[in-house]
């Protein structure tokens, strides 16, 4: 069984299957629905049924109060259709945005490697090529995990589609990243689904460039620089990451590379607990302090892309700010786990992140 589903003010009409719920179904029709947990619990998908019936699922009371689903308000990520339905929902007009819909893919480990201690580097051959914007994430099904998935931002640029690289940090604790890191072995086939996100480089805007990222958070700053450099793109860009010490800073030599080749391309890597006694002659401290010094303070010109841990993209946020750029020109992803929503992960500097 299915059900027509047609989205205001678009005027478009898509097919639900039964069971389905709205965003996956608008995804999947390479319709983007603004969202961000997928659990129910943030509201960022909150949109207007006009006519027709749904189930609301499993939308959190918090999420979705009792008089909003009396005036017809539905959570997307929740929502299943009990019949032909109309919804009214914000629909994002964004120039930069490519709107890829969503597939599911299968694809063949051909390659595993110890980046650092913690953070593993998988590589996986797809069935087919997937069309991704750089930033942009997949949901991994792991099935020795009870088929569990999880969200991981891909690390390649999309020049090649059909090899895509994940960098997974291991969760204490973490069942799935657990198995990633101890059972993973090339050869294996797994199950994902993608692209998702709507975190993405604003080309259009023509100015410099300044990502800062810390931790596995390095993914898609890496696929937006490649991506970049591949496509001959002469704006100034820079790179600030981050790690406690020398043996977690992955991929160093490789940006190092880049900058040597690319005048437009600068890298400023940052130890915050490196030994004092060690030969590092980098920078020593967090990811916001190598910026507030690299650019003396001062931001301003700039759009900014920050990828990492939440104190980290807070701390950011505030030098940031401090350096007079603000929110309209500061961009970072907005995929997080139900235990992140559940604990409401978001600056109090921003209103829509």
């Amino acid at each position: 069984m299915s059900y027509e589903l047609t989205i205001e003010p678009l005027g478009q009409t898509i097919t639900v299957e039964d069971g389905q719920t709205v965003l996956d179904a608008a995804l999947r029709a390479g319709i983007y629905l603004p969202h961000a947990c997928c659990h129910g619990l943030c509201a960022t998908c909150k949109v207007q049924v006009v006519d027709g019936e749904v189930d609301h699922g499993e939308a959190s009371t918090f999420a979705l109060m009792d008089f909003e689903r009396e005036e017809g308000k539905c959570l997307a990520c929740c929502a299943r259709l009990e019949s032909d339905t109309v919804i009214e929902a914000e629909i994002e007009d964004d120039p930069d945005a490519e709107n890829y819909p969503v597939e599911d893919y299968s694809g063949e480990v051909v390659r595993i490697e110890a980046l650092t201690p913690t953070i593993r580097g998988i590589w996986l051959k797809l069935d087919r090529p997937m069309a991704f914007q750089a930033g942009q994430y997949v949901n991994l099904e792991v099935p020795a995990v009870d088929g569990q998935s999880r969200a991981f931002s891909i690390a390649s640029a999309p020049q090649d589609g059909q090899l895509i690289e994940l960098n997974v940090r291991i969760v204490p604790g973490g069942q799935v990243t657990t198995w990633l890191h101890e059972q993973l072995q090339v050869g294996d086939e797994l199950k994902l689904t993608g692209p998702y996100g709507r975190f993405f480089v604003k080309k259009s805007a023509n100015v410099p460039l300044l990502f800062m990222a810390g931790g596995s958070g390095l993914s898609s700053p890496k696929s937006m620089i490649e991506d970049l450099l591949a496509e001959g793109c002469s704006l100034p860009m820079t790179l600030v990451y981050g790690q406690r010490c020398r043996e977690e800073l992955y991929y160093d030599a490789e940006f190092r590379a880049l900058a040597e080749k690319h005048p437009n391309f600068s890298y400023v890597p940052a130890l915050s607990h490196e030994p004092a006694d060690s030969d590092w002659a980098g920078f020593r401290g967090f990811v916001h302090e190598a910026a507030k010094a690299h650019f003396d303070n001062d931001f301003r010109g700039r759009k900014a892309y920050l990828c990492g841990p939440p104190a980290m993209i807070e701390a950011c946020i505030t030098t940031l700010m401090q350096g007079r750029l603000f929110e309209r020109d500061i961009y970072m992803e907005k995929f997080f786990s139900a235990a992140d929503a559940s604990q409401q992960l978001k600056s109090p500097l921003f209103r829509n992140i």
